[in-house]
């Protein structure tokens, strides 16, 4: 089983939903990773690293093509 990696990093809860959603509506299985409990305490969010987006690692370079990013 293909395992997943973190793609990008959010400054909320609610934009990497949204990312989430397109991937999901684009056949892509995507997962949100966060320490803010749910988003009902924000503030440890700052702690953590903001919202981290995982796709899984076969799917990378469909993911970040869809959210317009570029890989280096």
């Amino acid at each position: 089983m293909d395992d997943f990696i973190y793609i990008k990093t959010f400054n909320n809860r609610t934009e990497a939903e949204m990312a989430r959603q397109l991937l999901e509506s684009n056949g892509i299985q995507a997962r949100i990773s966060s320490d803010d409990v749910g988003g009902m305490e924000p503030h440890l969010r700052l702690h953590s690293g903001g919202v981290k987006l995982l796709v899984r690692k076969s799917n990378s370079k469909k993911a970040l093509s869809l959210l317009g990013e570029h890989k280096k």
